[in-house]
């Protein structure tokens, strides 16, 4: 999957205006609002986030998604996620969570033998030891273009833990965003149709860059430092 994804923070009035605005253009999912977990697995000292931070030309990431509360045998999906000169590159594959637990702790591969298989692999091998280090939970409203390849998400209330690392015992965390306050994302293979430009320039919406896992790293560390 390739693609451009296009970030937007919106406050309580501008989610309501761009809901509204949208109708006639793009619809919900058949999944309608769904709760959603990424497991992030780091270095022990945190080299991918804190690369990611520094927001270099390029950047990645690995995670363990969930829809909604996971079990040992309930699909689960590992992907990795790479972003290079604004263009996003993902591999995905489906899994459980023993699988992944073998897979990290260096017990053969994730899925069968190909170039997802490979890359996901290769990533693994060259950092050596990566382990559970931010989970980040949001309720998430996609859209998409009858007919087009335009799709888009509405994440609200999203929200972190770093303790209870795991995708099977609840959805609670503590909030990244103020009340009210949603993240959109646009995600595109080509330019944005100037229908999506006029609304997103008549609501005054503004590009943010704005990383779940490196917003949860940056209070993370704000709160170790007032210790």
């Amino acid at each position: 999957m390739k693609r451009y994804e296009l970030k937007y923070l919106l406050s309580p009035e501008q989610t309501a205006y761009f809901r509204e605005r949208l109708k006639g253009h793009m619809q919900a999912d058949d999944y309608g609002k769904t709760s959603i977990a990424s497991l992030y697995y780091d270095t022990p000292t945190f080299q991918l986030i804190r690369t990611s931070v520094e927001k270099p030309l390029f950047k990645e990431k690995i995670r363990l998604r969930s829809y909604g509360l996971a079990t040992e045998s309930s699909p689960v999906f590992l992907e990795l996620k790479r972003k290079a000169y604004g263009i996003v590159y993902k591999r995905r594959v489906e899994t459980t969570i023993p699988l992944v637990h073998k897979f990290f702790s260096g017990d053969g591969d994730i899925c069968s033998p190909g170039q997802i298989n490979r890359e996901i692999t290769t990533f693994r091998d060259f950092y050596k030891v990566l382990v559970p280090a931010c989970l980040i939970i949001y309720d998430r409203v996609a859209y998409f273009e009858p007919g087009g390849d335009l799709r888009l998400t509405i994440d609200e209330n999203p929200r972190y833990r770093t303790s209870d690392l795991t995708l099977t015992k609840s959805m609670d965390g503590t909030s990244l965003l103020d009340e009210g306050w949603t993240i959109l994302e646009v995600k595109v293979q080509e330019a944005m149709p100037l229908w999506l430009v006029d609304i997103i320039s008549c609501g005054n919406i503004r590009k943010a860059s704005f990383s779940k896992y490196g917003e949860a790293y940056r209070q993370q560390l704000l709160d170790t430092r007032k210790m």
